[in-house]
């Protein structure tokens, strides 16, 4: 029944709704959505999605705008007020003071003769909607409408203000996605300021013993002017290991790999791993414009950052 109304809904999605995100384009304040009980919940869920992507937005209980809540509402904000009936009395009650106030106000009803309909600069109606709930009283067609409704408008304002992955990170810093969307190679290296380098002129028992100091398992091979060359990683040598007499005593250039695979430090933390994980490869030396190591970044130095 609820797939089924929101399929019914693109019958009753008219110019309002372009009016709708036009005002709010235009609001130089903020929107602020109101509403009771399982509207109330939807309209907290409205307001976090306009937030997240966008949209200045708080909720307002209209209980607590009776008693004082109503003084956050300015004259260049925008109010939501969610209403199946359009009969809510706290919401009913708030009206007056909105209008005071200045604030420009759209309903989300299911009756557009409603009492909160009339006293509303623009309307978004779901229609005469029947609830999933088997004694038809339960919010739930018409709260997945509100919520749905909310979601077009929403994704409607985050086109229009071109809003791009790159603002989205901004808004979600903590998160999975943010990581994903801001976190760098550099960010890394700030962290675990680790670079092992040796001079293609050294053995392997050099090689050993710097690669142990660094705990990464790799070195990067430089020449004389600090250019890297290649790489040595411990696979490299553990596979090496009696193949040749006086080992140990070798120079790195019989051993390491001429073509190693590098990043920039500006690179995203999540490209390089996807690099790592295609290439079966555990470390990843990180290089300048002019070729030079300036850090090498382990495969655990991104996961353990939760990606």
């Amino acid at each position: 029944m609820e797939s089924q109304a929101i399929i019914n809904l693109v019958e009753f999605v008219n110019q309002n709704i372009e009016n709708v995100v036009d005002m709010i384009l235009e609001c130089n304040g903020r929107v602020v959505v109101t509403g009771v009980g399982k509207s109330g919940i939807i309209a907290r869920k409205i307001t976090a999605t306009m937030a997240s992507t966008g949209t200045p937005s708080l909720f307002l209980h209209p209980s607590e705008g009776l008693h004082g809540d109503l003084g956050m509402v300015t004259n260049s904000d925008i109010v939501i007020a969610l209403s199946k009936s359009g009969e809510t009395e706290e919401i009913i009650n708030i009206i007056p003071s909105i209008k005071r106030i200045g604030a420009k106000l759209i309903a989300f009803v299911s009756n557009a003769s409603s009492t909160l309909a009339i006293k509303a600069d623009e309307i978004l109606c779901i229609g005469d909607v029947k609830e999933a709930c088997p004694l038809g009283l339960a919010p739930t067609t018409s709260t997945t409408l509100m919520l749905t409704l909310g979601d077009a408008i929403a994704i409607a304002l985050l086109k229009a203000r071109n809003f791009s992955s790159e603002d989205f990170a901004i808004y979600h810093p903590g998160g999975t996605l943010g990581k994903k969307l801001l976190l760098t190679v550099n960010n890394i290296i700030e962290i675990t300021k680790k670079n092992p380098i040796l001079l293609h002129k050294k053995s392997i028992k050099e090689a050993i013993f710097s690669m142990t100091e660094s705990g990464l398992g790799a070195i990067s091979i430089v020449d004389e002017n600090g250019r890297l060359i290649g790489i040595i990683t411990d696979g490299d040598i553990r596979r090496a290991l009696g193949k040749q007499q006086n080992f140990l005593d070798i120079s790195v250039t019989k051993l390491f790999n001429k073509n190693p695979i590098t990043v920039k430090k500006e690179v995203l933390a999540v490209e390089a791993l996807n690099i790592m994980k295609t290439k079966k490869i555990d470390v990843l030396p990180v290089v300048n414009d002019i070729n030079e190591p300036i850090s090498m970044i382990h495969l655990h130095d991104i996961t353990r950052l939760g990606f």
